[in-house]
């Protein structure tokens, strides 16, 4: 049996560290893959006169699944968001985001374990309609919400609910006052949960979600919702578990799969070995686990939980004094 190859983006600033930190993990818990490095963001920039080189293209095409490093768009240059682009480029249309709680982080909660599903292609970062006036006073952005893309990403939120034993799901909008998109988006979502009489169908205001996010955040368990909401909302529940070091995402599509450290790609600390990797580590168990490689996936997430909990050579933000490598060096010990 031919091994696995996957595609391997290393990123930008403290990216090309983590990923070396995961790909060791990986190879030490047995997984066997074969893989194949790309550029991307300012690193493609430098090499190749281009932030998206048309060989990373091809190698995501191919290998259909890719693990990637924080990329970093120039600002205020006319350069369009390199993770936006990869997600329109290849229908990643649901973005995936979980939290849950380690013992030993720096976090203000325990028992935190919610999963955002969050629209991908469309709404505000659609990207479309983005003009400013001559006289640069008034700006204008469209956002488009389609039956088809609202249907979509429900019925992914309700069959991962399912798939994962969930017992509910939070459909998150502004229909109050984004009458027509988010209420397009509600009216649908809510026609796919009738659908699912086992799994519980909540709806919440996005203002009202982020207060009881902050207050009783065990009353969630899987959130779905629009693309800037998802965005803003996931990041929030980042902050439940200790931050962006500590979440991971993954960009779902019917062709390809992109997971990824959700943080940014940290140029004030690349290169003095002091970055946390347990965010693209956590990608990688979410990488394993949609190959159906769960007992591989259950055995680094233990790994990783044993070192967290016990301190044993953590970083900085996890109340430690060590780096990358000795980070690294502490999982695989275990493993």
């Amino acid at each position: 049996m031919s091994k696995r190859t996957i595609t391997v983006i290393p990123g930008d600033g403290i990216g090309p560290s983590i990923i070396d930190s995961a790909l060791k993990i990986l190879d030490k818990a047995g997984c066997d893959f074969e893989y194949e490095f790309a550029d991307a963001g300012l690193t493609a920039l430098e090499k190749h006169g281009e932030l998206l080189p048309q060989r990373t293209l091809d190698l995501i095409e191919k290998n259909r699944i890719t693990l990637k490093g924080p990329l970093t768009t120039p600002v205020g240059e006319g350069f369009t968001s390199i993770n936006v682009s990869l997600r329109k480029k290849f229908s990643l249309y649901a973005n995936v985001r979980p939290v849950l709680s380690f013992k030993g982080t720096q976090a203000r909660y325990e028992n935190i374990d919610i999963i955002t599903v969050r629209e991908n292609t469309e709404g505000m970062y659609s990207g479309l309609g983005q003009k400013v006036s001559d006289d640069g006073t008034t700006a204008e952005a469209t956002s488009i919400v389609t039956r088809q893309g609202a249907e979509q990403i429900a019925t992914f939120a309700y069959e991962l609910a399912r798939k994962e034993g969930r017992k509910k799901v939070t459909i998150v909008h502004k229909a109050n006052i984004m009458k027509s998109t988010s209420g397009l988006f509600l009216k649908t979502a809510r026609e796919v949960g009738e659908r699912y009489p086992d799994i519980q169908t909540e709806e919440m205001i996005v203002d009202a979600t982020c207060m009881k996010l902050v207050m009783s955040p065990e009353n969630f368990d899987v959130i779905v919702t629009t693309n800037l909401f998802g965005d803003i909302l996931s990041d929030l529940c980042a902050g439940l578990v200790g931050g962006l070091g500590m979440a991971p995402g993954a960009n779902i599509g019917k062709d390809a799969a992109i997971f990824e450290a959700v943080h940014g790609s940290a140029p004030d600390i690349a290169g003095k070995n002091l970055a946390n990797p347990t965010s693209v580590i956590l990608a990688s168990i979410q990488m394993l686990e949609y190959l159906g490689m769960a007992d591989k996936a259950a055995k680094i997430r233990e790994a990783v939980s044993a070192v967290i909990e016990e301190g044993d050579r953590t970083t900085r933000d996890l109340g430690g004094t060590h780096g990358t490598t000795d980070f690294t060096e502490s999982v695989l010990e275990r493993l």
